[in-house]
């Protein structure tokens, strides 16, 4: 046997053997993930981290995870598919019960928990890298088995699925396809971490004497190593898209504020971005006692930076005036009555 780069602690056949075991359907299998979803499902409704972390602690999809890696690494064409079965039946599974749980609380606002979950983030994948390595340094070391909780927290896989079922009972199709790309970034990510600790830990078989172990491994894992490429340029894609979106949006806050709030004594309320096809909205609500001339408005949407899309910018200003009252009766002069609306 190959001497390992990195000895794990565990004696070898007793690593294959675990790892084959998780990568079974077995009866516990069945029931925790549903568990989990159940538990994942409530408490993004309620907007409970808590309860989602609970969620990603009950859940065992690892295992199969493990399996995958582990049987590419090893050849292992039984471990693989039976590894695969199990990943894709516990993925299923989930999903049907977090649709049923989804259409029995259909009239339940969505909260920040669930949003949170519709959209991947570059930070997303490398948080699964991450995550992934160190589940599998858990399973060759048995000393920081515990860490296997930080992990499960790290590398979460149920909720995301929980929110892409649920979604999909609203009808919410686009917000479904969100939350499945971050699950389905996370155990790409996962699996190719779990390789790539495996193989360094020695956990590989060679097809040829004399074959290049690198490239035997990129070889194995090119089409793991395929997605991660495609997943980091099309996350690192909308992380850049939102970090512009997000400058735009401050700059035009900045602005609103600098030509109203000083000038006409209002105050910036509200700020609402509009996305059309060939056109961007910005729907600024100010409060005041003074509305802004038809000049202003003008003045202020030449001063607005353009949209990051290169669209056409319309500016629409909504005034709601303010009455000031003493008990004395109304303020009638221009300067006490913007210095009150300001304060």
């Amino acid at each position: 046997m190959q001497q390992p780069a990195i000895a794990p602690n565990l004696p070898r056949q007793a690593v294959l053997s675990a790892v084959a075991e998780a990568s079974e359907p077995s009866g516990v299998f069945w029931v925790m993930n549903p568990l989990a979803t159940v538990i994942a499902c409530y408490g993004l409704l309620a907007n409970s981290p808590a309860v989602v972390i609970g969620a990603m602690v009950v859940a065992m999809l690892l295992g199969p995870i493990s399996g995958v890696a582990l049987g590419l690494n090893e050849s292992d064409g039984p471990l693989l598919r039976a590894a695969l079965r199990t990943l894709a039946g516990g993925i299923v599974w989930i999903l049907v019960i977090a649709i049923v749980v989804g259409f029995i609380h259909r009239d339940v606002p969505l909260t920040e928990e669930i949003l949170s979950r519709t959209d991947a983030r570059l930070f997303d994948l490398v948080i699964a890298l991450a995550g992934g390595a160190a589940g599998a340094i858990a399973v060759l070391s048995p000393k920081i088995g515990t860490a296997i909780v930080g992990v499960a927290v790290a590398t979460a896989l149920v909720p995301p699925l929980a929110v892409a079922g649920m979604l999909v009972a609203r009808g919410e199709f686009v917000l479904a396809g969100g939350a499945a790309l971050l699950a389905f970034t996370n155990i790409v990510a996962i699996q190719l971490a779990f390789s790539a600790v495996f193989w360094i830990g020695g956990y590989r078989r060679l097809t040829s004497f004399g074959e290049l172990v690198f490239v035997t491994f990129l070889r194995r894992e090119l089409p793991s190593l395929a997605l991660v490429a495609v997943l980091a340029a099309v996350l690192g894609f909308q992380l850049h898209s939102a970090i512009v979106r997000s400058l735009f949006e401050t700059k035009v806050h900045a602005v609103l504020r600098e030509r109203f709030d000083s000038s006409t004594g209002s105050r910036l309320i509200e700020v609402r971005f509009v996305k059309e096809i060939n056109s961007t909205t910005v729907s600024a609500v100010f409060r005041g006692t003074k509305a802004p001339s038809a000049a202003e408005v003008g003045a202020a949407q030449r001063a607005l930076p353009p949209p990051p899309d290169r669209t056409k910018l319309a500016l629409r200003v909504r005034f709601i005036e303010a009455v000031i009252m003493t008990p004395q009766g109304r303020l009638l002069t221009r300067s006490e009555s913007d210095k009150e609306v300001t304060r």
